[in-house]
């Protein structure tokens, strides 16, 4: 961040290069990061290697994956970070720099985030508001272009913002501000964007003069937006906003408090998608494949159902035969 503006908050707590508060040292909020980022890199791993190996790709598993990957770039960030964290309390020589490095890398995969949400709610939309316009106009790989976008996109912004801010060389002051706010306005529209489709998907579900019956992808990704809201809202909050904002009080564990809250946002997703996916299952040892298929299901869960009953009928008839 700009020195300029973070030296306003210099009598409260003290910034570094970056804008970020020098915090003092403390090993349980970099534990819980450690364990945190464990957990959801773990997750992560089982969802890109089912999706990029094991499950044919469709539209929404293209976003999915995306996804995942992005959430993982960013537990990999703040995993790094907080092991060097740790190593530097016990007083092992750890490069101050590094860590920023981690720290504004970390930027890329939280823009990247909340543009692949927007795109995947955005999209529902369309298809729940206006499916016979949505499925004859939409082009085939659309998926996959809007990703390679919004990944271009994401580093291009990082990229300047490390630059004007002064991170990879001379502090540009002014052009930071303009860089900035393009990041600001660009989060606010995205934000903006994926509450909107929300809101109106949800209202369209559930209080339309047409109900449309709930499926689990509908569940699955309402789930993941209101995870979001909840706990990877806050961390943008606080970067792009409480800096051009006169503080009086310390923010130094309010950075911290929202870093593992975004953690806690981009563990959660495979959790959500292995939940739904396994909920209401008839038959037992499913494999994680199979889960994850279900929670990527746009049909709705009577005709889930019907076909389970009728599949496992005509088994049944079968055996008897035989």
């Amino acid at each position: 961040m700009d020195p300029t503006i973070s030296s306003h908050n210099t009598e409260s707590t003290p910034l570094n290069e970056t804008g970020r508060p020098n915090c003092s040292p403390s090993l349980t909020l970099p534990f819980l990061v450690l364990i945190i980022a464990l957990v959801g890199l773990a997750g992560n791993t089982i969802v890109l290697w089912l999706l990029g190996f094991h499950i044919h790709r469709k539209a929404i598993s293209v976003y999915v994956l995306n996804l995942a990957l992005a959430d993982s770039f960013f537990l990999c960030c703040h995993f790094v970070d907080a092991l060097l964290r740790i190593i530097d309390f016990f007083g092992l020589y750890t490069h101050e720099l590094s860590k920023e490095i981690l720290g504004q890398a970390a930027i890329i995969p939280y823009i990247s985030d909340l543009s692949i949400l927007s795109a995947i709610s955005t999209e529902r939309c369309l298809s729940v508001l206006w499916p016979i316009w949505y499925h004859c106009h939409r082009p085939r790989n659309m998926s996959a272009i809007i990703c390679a976008l919004i990944w271009v996109l994401s580093f291009l912004m990082g990229i300047l913002d490390w630059f004007f801010s002064g991170f990879l060389g001379e502090t540009h002051g002014h052009l930071w501000k303009n860089v900035d706010f393009i990041i600001t306005a660009f989060l606010i529209f995205l934000f903006m964007l994926l509450f909107g489709s929300s809101l109106a998907l949800v209202v369209r579900v559930l209080c339309g003069s047409r109900r449309k019956p709930l499926s689990r992808l509908y569940i699955t990704i309402s789930l993941t937006v209101m995870v979001y809201l909840i706990c990877g809202l806050p961390l943008g909050l606080y970067l792009f906003f409480l800096y051009w904002i006169h503080l009086h009080y310390p923010i130094c564990y309010i950075y911290q408090v929202t870093v593992i809250l975004s953690c806690v946002n981009s563990s959660a997703n495979p959790i959500i998608y292995f939940l739904v996916g396994s909920f209401r299952q008839h038959r037992k040892h499913r494999s994680l494949k199979t889960v994850l298929k279900r929670a990527l299901e746009d049909t709705p869960e009577e005709d889930e159902e019907y076909t389970d009953s009728h599949l496992q009928k005509t088994t049944e008839m079968s055996e008897s035969r035989c």
